[in-house]
């Protein structure tokens, strides 16, 4: 029997923002109801074929999308089961039935005819929205009467004749019949291939497609005139559940409402709330007992125990889409590269361990016997001190500033242009392997495809030049209708920076006062450990305030676009990411630069120093200079965004919506009779979280592509971190994929799009960074002008003495000298401080000296050499190595010959067809004369009529 709950009104769960189209009244619909072709679920046995809720209540028709809508069920009106076909007339004549309840309370009854009003117009929209779809050929079957309490599920299912259709209207590539056999290269090649393969083959996933195939099907766009070109045995399986689904979603988009004088496609409807959720189904469950493909996914793709298993880009492809199969298989390339640099990162490290005790520099500073006093590190509080107390902090500096940073800076640049190359031929063979090679002109009219929002703006503004009775052809929307939003944009961003600058100085205004602070302590411990302390909490402050930020910049920056109205999904698209990826760059990286290029570069001298607001010094650097701080700052926030952003946020927030959601509905009052139903599939997938795009996947990777390139020189440990970041991450986005989303629509790419171009960026801008940071922030260019120019014996000896200038604390100005001058236990005439500068006993005392000018030279020296070199380098791999590989370009041009000499034999059997047709008809015909001039057969009363026809054959 099947249970129908009769009125459609149902209360929604929350008000809506702003209806992108305005509502009309339900006089102006025009609506004409249609015969409910409709179909009511029943609940089905436990035993069913459709107990999954995979199939219609046939149990022969699968599921191919779900639409969802509330639905208000009163207890007062539940019927006992009753069937029927759903007229016009039922509905009518259910819901003009007054509620009980309502006729003594005028106020509840007015909001009641609100509601209603909202409700019935919902109502009229989705019927109608739903007569279209069956009028385009789809089949529906309804459900109201699921454990889903208030919630009413579409069940949509795509014939053949419309999957037909529909491939061929969007140009799908299907496998033909026709089979050749693939060449992997010449022998030599072929073997090393095979070898690889067999010494692999533990790391590669059980599944089908694991096995490198020598034959591959011809494809071709799918054409109804030319089925006989396809293997069409099996017409279930000939669309897979991917395909079906985006075909459904296609003509999901497509399908307009014009009876209310505006169009709307699916979009537009899920905005004003008419439908709710719109989604195609999972494969079953992941822990079913049945094989699918989702529950294969889980096991060999999402499971942490297969962490060191190549993905299954193959079957990710089949299950999500082409788009989603590039981002992993672009994030596997990515970690796979990961690992030949973390290598030499270890090794530049232990390089630098190695050396440790050979680094004159380091040994001279530790030396107890080398008696440098150095200046007060603020005013009044402090006093002088020994060098040798930051023995620990130059030596920490030596592992990351050494020789071999220098070679790990130009590695890396020369390994992000090998990236990018590795990753180009990589997605070429996905694009051969996935016949995407000839996709230019079915993106071209994919993106044309305008947005719900373009379309409401544009039909607002058809409306005003209605009223105003001026016609147009077709309106669109042009910069001046954007230019306040444009206007807006440029403003807020300009803010947002601002903003970002803003914050990093009030935690530089932090370190100093905190610092001043603590000077200020009676305690020794205190006092000795006042930089460690400052350093550390402004770098957590730093950490705190970036995640906050990021969020927040995340949403501004999606306002910032829905605003500017853009056309396509293409576009919009292209917009949010260059928005949010600038935002949250300068956001990540702004406290860093400040660490590499402004921290004690704006100090002043003892004696005449720098002050903020007129009471605080700037921050100096530590004796043994800003690299190490620079590597702790970089370090604790890329650790610090990866372990709490990138991970706990993944995992902690999917599951606290799905908690939340749970809790809702349980909140619901549920009758007992629907507490022993089961949860079809997709109830279960509508608890779901939905997919929200590939946007917050790929930005997290091009940030810590950001931290692993560009300041590299500071931190050679950075691409291990990505790598042990990244294994996890693969499992970790893989899982909430295939177990904590809806299943994503399937959408066709041929490449990451705007990712490449930002990769590009970012790589370019990594070579200048890292160029400024070996010049300006480590000591590099500084031992090289002493060991070539002033060392006395070609050695280190001396460097650190040459580095110090003088100051006689005589020349202080009153005030800020110190307190306890004879804290060192003698008193100090003359004091140290790091800067190139003359002595006060010169004619010029404090001013700049030459060694300052030799310095900054051969460091600007070294920038343009080190980027021009190093960008000729990767210019240079990226001219060596060629975009599409030699045997893809070759199997490329087979198929395009085949493809012609297939099209060339059908053409000739076809005319040979035609051919033996016209043959046989003038034989026919001949023989048809003969008969007629026969004199035995031949009526002599007939002779003229029979001339005349054989002269009109003759004629013809």
């Amino acid at each position: 029997m099947m249970k129908r709950n009769e009125k459609y009104s149902s209360l929604p769960i929350g008000e809506k923002g702003v209806d992108i189209i305005n509502i009309k009244a339900i006089e102006d619909i025009g609506y004409v109801q249609t015969d409910a072709m409709i179909l009511n679920s029943v609940v089905p046995e436990q035993d069913s074929s459709c107990q999954q809720g995979l199939y219609f209540q046939d149990g022969s028709r699968r599921v191919d999308y779900i639409l969802t809508y509330h639905i208000k069920k009163s207890g007062a009106f539940r019927k006992q089961p009753t069937r029927h076909g759903g007229s016009a007339s039922n509905r009518s004549t259910k819901k003009d039935q007054p509620q009980p309840g309502n006729k003594n309370d005028p106020e509840i009854g007015e909001q009641d005819h609100i509601i209603d009003y909202h409700e019935d117009d919902k109502r009229f929209r989705r019927e109608e929205f739903e007569g279209k779809l069956l009028e385009a050929g789809l089949e529906l079957e309804k459900d109201e009467d699921t454990k889903t309490y208030g919630i009413g599920f579409v069940k949509i299912h795509a014939p053949w004749h419309v999957l037909c259709r529909e491939a061929e209207f969007m140009k799908l590539k299907m496998p033909t019949k026709k089979v050749y056999e693939v060449n992997h290269g010449n022998n030599f090649v072929e073997k090393i291939n095979t070898f690889i393969y067999k010494m692999t083959e533990p790391l590669h996933p059980n599944v089908e497609e694991k096995r490198i195939s020598s034959v591959k099907h011809l494809s071709y766009p799918f054409s109804r005139e030319k089925q006989h070109l396809f293997d069409l045995s099996d017409k279930d399986s000939f669309f897979d559940s991917k395909t079906r689904s985006t075909i459904v979603y296609e003509i999901l988009k497509r399908i307009t409402c014009t009876k209310a004088k505006y169009t709307m496609g699916i979009t537009s409807l899920l905005a004003n709330g008419v439908y709710n959720a719109a989604y195609p189904l999972h494969d079953g469950d992941c822990e079913d007992e049945n094989a699918n493909d989702r529950k294969l996914l889980y096991e060999e793709w999402a499971s942490y125990s297969v962490f060191y298993k190549y993905q299954p880009i193959d079957l990710i492809r089949k299950y999500f889409g082409e788009k989603i199969g590039l981002y992993f298989a672009w994030l596997g390339v990515y970690t796979q590269m990961l690992i030949p640099a973390s290598l030499v990162g270890i090794i530049v490290f232990l390089y630098g361990c190695a050396t440790l005790d050979d680094n004159i520099p380091s040994m001279e500073m530790c030396d107890n016997r080398i008696n440098i006093t150095m200046c007060p590190l603020c005013d009044r509080t402090c006093s002088y001190w020994k060098l040798s107390t930051a023995c620990a902090t130059a030596r920490a500096s030596h592992l990351f500033d050494n020789p071999a940073t220098v070679f790990f800076s130009i590695f890396m640049a020369l390994w992000a242009a090998m990236f990018m190359e590795h990753w180009k031929r990589r997605q070429m063979r996905l694009n051969y392997k996935w016949d995407l090679t000839g996709f230019e002109e079915e993106e071209e009219a994919v993106k044309d495809h305008p947005r719900a929002e373009y379309e409401s703006r544009v039909m607002k503004k058809s409306m005003k030049k209605e009223h105003r009775k001026r016609k147009t052809e077709k309106e669109k929307l042009t910069w001046r209708d954007r230019f306040p939003a444009y206007v807006t944009n440029a403003v807020m961003i300009l803010f947002m920076i601002g903003l970002t600058f803003a914050i990093v100085f009030g935690v530089i205004l932090y370190r100093i006062s905190t610092a001043a602070a603590l000077a200020m302590s009676s305690s020794p411990s205190t006092k000795s450990n006042v930089r460690v302390t400052v350093m550390a909490t402004a770098v957590i402050i730093n950490l705190v305030v970036i995640l906050i930020l990021d969020e927040v910049y995340g949403y501004i920056a999606r306002w910032l676009t829905l605003i500017e109205v853009p056309k396509t999904d293409k576009s919009f698209e292209e917009r949010l990411i260059f928005k949010a990826f600038v935002l949250k760059f300068v956001n990540a990286f702004t406290p860093i630069m400040y660490v590499a290029f402004f921290k004690g570069r704006f100090v002043g001298r003892p004696g005449n120093y720098v002050y903020a607001f007129q009471s605080f010094r700037m921050e100096e650097c530590a004796p043994g200079g800003c690299l190490m701080e620079l590597c702790i700052q970089l370090s604790i926030i890329m650790l610090g965004k990866q372990l709490i952003q990138n991970n706990l946020f993944e995992i902690g927030i999917p599951k606290l919506k799905k908690l939340i959601r749970y809790f809702k509905s349980k909140r619901t009052s549920v009758p007992e009779e629907e507490h022993d139903k089961k949860l079809q599939r997709y109830e279960v997938d509508y608890y779901l979280e939905p997919f929200a795009g590939l946007t917050p996947e790929y930005m997290e990777m091009m940030i810590q592509f950001g931290f692993v390139t560009l300041f590299v020189a500071s931190f050679p440990l950075a691409p291990l971190f990505a790598l042990l970041n990244n294994i996890i991450e693969i499992r970790l986005d893989a899982k909430k994929f295939v177990a904590e989303l809806r299943r994503p629509v399937a959408a066709r790419a041929k490449d990451i799009g705007i990712w490449y171009n930002i990769l590009r960026v970012v790589a370019k801008l990594a070579v200048i960074i890292n160029a400024f940071v070996i010049a300006f922030t480590s000591d590099f260019i500084p031992r090289l002008v002493y060991l070539y120019m002033y060392s006395t014996d070609g050695s280190m000896h001396g460097f650190i003495n040459h580095t110090l200038s003088y100051f006689n604390v005589s020349d202080f100005k009153s005030g800020t000298e110190p307190i306890e001058p004879m804290q060192l236990g003698y008193k100090v005439e003359i004091c140290r401080f790091k800067d190139y500068r003359e002595p006060p006993w010169s004619l010029n005392g404090y001013d700049i000296s030459k060694q300052f000018w030799a310095v900054l030279a051969a460091r600007l020296a070294f920038v343009i050499v080190f980027q021009n070199l190093v960008m000729i380098m990767s210019d240079f791999v990226d001219w060596m190595i060629p975009d599409i590989p030699k045997d893809i370009s070759v199997q490329i041009h087979k198929e395009k010959v085949l493809m012609v000499e297939l099209f060339l034999k059908e053409e000739r059997g076809k005319l040979q067809m035609l051919e033996n047709l016209i043959a046989r008809g003038k034989e026919a015909k001949s023989m048809e004369n003969c008969h007629n001039h026969s004199p035995i057969n031949r009526p002599q009363s007939h002779k003229g009529s029979n001339t005349t026809l054989h002269s009109q054959n003759i004629d013809v």
